[in-house]
């Protein structure tokens, strides 16, 4: 197997667990937080849970990344 499709095969590999971690993150910050927050974003609209829920995800992602890439 050529060491280019290796490489992008991994990479592939990487973001999956990457986004999966980053998702399963977000839903445990969510059931840790008090309320819905989804509800709170999207149906009331609430810009304060948004930016604390960016704020997290951010974070958590520079986390993960730094975590695959060693």
């Amino acid at each position: 197997m050529p060491h280019g499709l290796i490489v992008f095969l991994l990479t592939l590999v990487y973001a999956a667990a990457g986004s999966l971690l980053l998702w399963l993150g977000y839903r445990l910050f969510d059931r840790l937080t008090p309320g819905d927050m989804h509800a709170k974003i999207f149906e009331e609209g609430n810009v304060a849970v948004a930016v604390l829920a960016g704020a997290f995800v951010l974070g958590l992602s520079i986390v993960i990344a730094a975590s695959i890439v060693g």
